[in-house]
């Protein structure tokens, strides 16, 4: 059975979640809508960047989209540092209060993981306490350089604006990757665009390495790195150098008009109901197109795009007391039948988002969970070639 802070804690999220669910489908929300939209809402707790290695890992928030609310948190690790001798004085600008990579020297390269936090599409933030610790946890047990995607909330912005959100991102970091090599080239000094200022993102141009990126989503969030994953598949080589090498899939927030068995048995479980999961949808998906099979909700549908055999290895978690549970694991089987690896890490005693919940962050669970993570994202982001690079 789930512990009994997890237990209390369920209670208290059910009523708020379904208050703020509640409260979203009252019409005067219908009155808000608008292509800019909105990543976070009053209520949530917000942890402030910090572009210092006060706990091993620096955060900056970036806006990417002149015409949306999309915004980015990128998490570096201190090992990006190229010496292990150097302090981090020798890498820190007074006038911009951080870190600054430093010009002419040897930057250690290293991979890139896109995270897509959770929160059923209406609720949840890239810069909440809860996912800018789970985030730092990543960053530093995967060794990576971690952007988390501040993508906009329905219903203010309904489906696809998520999901663009997310292909919009992927293509900003191929940008990024090909603005760094014009820089490397010195076929121009400064980089323009709509927002009239230099755009060449600095951590990334330095220590990012496109070529091994990974996707990690949480909960609905996971519902969009698969998406993103089967774009990159569609889009091929037009994304280079940026390639796909796996993606993680933590309680994806998948569901479809035939019940699963979890479904059934676990339709009241902990957290997310069958009741507050189809509210969600309903905020999320244009009501013209709400549809418990739609292909943003069930990847299942034989008619899905691309084939599942050209998808990235993928790595699915589940948790015993997810009402959701049985979809991820079919999910997963059909992905092993056409031979993608994607290995299923399932945990006993475990509710929805066990891993990613600010009271259960410290959990054992939720410590053991990041650690298997970082093993098996590890095994698909080994580095080829040099470390180090201008």
């Amino acid at each position: 059975m789930p512990s009994v802070i997890a237990k209390l804690y369920s209670v208290f999220f059910k009523y708020h979640q379904k208050h703020l669910l509640q409260s979203l489908s009252q019409p005067s929300f219908s009155d808000k809508a608008g292509p800019f939209g909105l990543t976070s809402r009053p209520h949530e707790s917000i942890a402030p960047s910090n572009p210092l290695f006060t706990d091993g890992v620096a955060t900056k928030d970036i806006h990417v989209d002149p015409f949306s609310s999309l915004s980015l948190r990128i998490f570096l690790p201190e090992t990006a540092l190229a010496s292990p001798l150097a302090t981090r004085r020798d890498y820190y600008v007074p006038t911009y209060g951080g870190y600054s990579p430093p010009a002419g020297k040897f930057n250690r390269k290293l991979p890139v993981m896109l995270q897509f936090h959770g929160g059923g599409f209406v609720s949840g933030s890239n810069e909440s306490v809860a996912n800018d610790a789970f985030c730092r946890r990543i960053a530093k047990l995967c060794d990576v350089i971690v952007v988390a995607v501040g993508y906009r909330l329905a219903p203010e912005s309904k489906y696809p604006a998520a999901f663009e959100d997310g292909l919009t991102v992927l293509n900003w970091l191929a940008k990024q990757a090909n603005l760094a090599s014009c820089r490397r080239l010195s076929l121009q000094s400064r980089i323009f665009d709509s927002f009239g200022a230099s755009m060449l993102e600095p951590w990334l141009a330095a220590h990012g390495d496109p070529s091994r990126c990974v996707l990690l989503g949480v909960s609905s969030g996971a519902n969009i790195a698969d998406y993103v994953a089967r774009k990159s598949v569609e889009a091929g080589k037009l994304l280079d150098p940026v390639k796909v090498v796996a993606q993680v899939l933590m309680y994806p927030f998948f569901i479809g008009s035939t019940p699963t068995r979890s479904e059934v048995k676990l339709a009241n479980s902990y957290f997310y109901d069958k009741a507050m999961c189809k509210l969600a949808w309903k905020l999320f998906l244009p009501e013209e197109e709400f549809n418990l099979d739609h292909p943003a909700a069930n990847p299942l549908l034989h008619w899905r795009q691309p084939p599942l055999k050209y998808m990235p290895p993928s790595l699915i978690v589940v948790a015993e007391h997810d009402f959701m549970r049985d979809r991820a694991i079919a999910y997963s089987e059909e992905l092993r039948k056409v031979n993608v690896d994607a290995p299923l890490l399932d945990y006993k005693d475990a509710v929805h988002e066990f891993a990613t919940l600010d009271v259960l962050l410290q959990t054992p669970q939720a410590k053991a969970c990041a650690e298997d993570i970082s093993i098996w994202v590890k095994k698909y982001v080994s580095l080829r070639g040099h470390e180090f690079s201008y």
